[in-house]
């Protein structure tokens, strides 16, 4: 996992950003909205962020710093992880899901048949929020300030970052020059790592996207 400038044309010392998506939950288990609620990881999610452990352990010397949401799965993966690199572990509050207000914990279909016109709005744009809860492109402005935070606060380190669907998401669009469709079309499994480096000349490189090679077997 060395980064290499030499097919980006970048220069300098770039910040690698190792985003790792929690371990499953029950909630995930039904593919409910997973939002602002606090569920514990399974067994199985547990499992995940074992594996995510060993596979990040093997470059432990390479990493300065792993910072996680506030939020119990994904501390409890950033504890996992941090056992096994030694590497020091801090709490973000902006790593936090997104806000899915009324709809938190419903399936898809729970909550576009509770709010069948509000559910396609917020499907066709970034700006509608779900009812008590948060729009995606609010989301995007408090990932892009604790992006900004983080690559300041680490510049030129390696550092793992745990959080949850929607923030990885949007770290990796922004990385790519991306519209928001692609909130829609990228598909980021539990415990799945991607890569991104970020330059000192402001340029970006998406090294790695949604690698579960270091899942639990079966």
């Amino acid at each position: 996992m060395t980064a290499s400038n030499s097919w980006t044309g970048q220069k300098g010392e770039p910040t690698r950003l190792l985003l790792l998506r929690h371990g499953q939950t029950e909630l995930s288990v039904d593919r409910r909205y997973s939002g602002h609620g606090d569920p514990e990881l399974t067994a199985l999610g547990h499992a995940q962020a074992a594996g995510a452990a060993v596979r990040l352990g093997r470059i432990a010397g390479e990493i300065g710093a792993i910072v996680s949401s506030p939020l119990r799965r994904a501390r409890q993966t950033a504890a996992t992880v941090a056992e096994a690199t030694n590497a020091p572990l801090e709490v973000r509050e902006g790593l936090i899901e997104t806000d899915f207000g009324a709809w938190e914990g419903l399936t898809f279909g729970e909550a576009k048949l509770r709010d069948p016109e509000l559910h396609a709005l917020w499907l066709g744009s970034q700006d509608v929020s779900p009812p008590g809860g948060e729009s995606f492109a609010e989301v995007s402005d408090r990932i892009a300030a604790e992006r900004d935070a983080i690559l300041a606060a680490h510049a030129g380190t390696t550092v793992v970052v745990v959080s949850h669907v929607t923030p990885i998401k949007m770290l990796l669009r922004d990385a790519l020059g991306a519209g928001p469709e692609i909130l829609y079309r990228m598909h980021l499994d539990l415990a799945g790592l991607s890569e991104v480096a970020y330059y000192p000349d402001g340029g970006t490189s998406v090294r790695l996207v949604n690698d579960t090679s270091h899942h639990p077997a079966g």
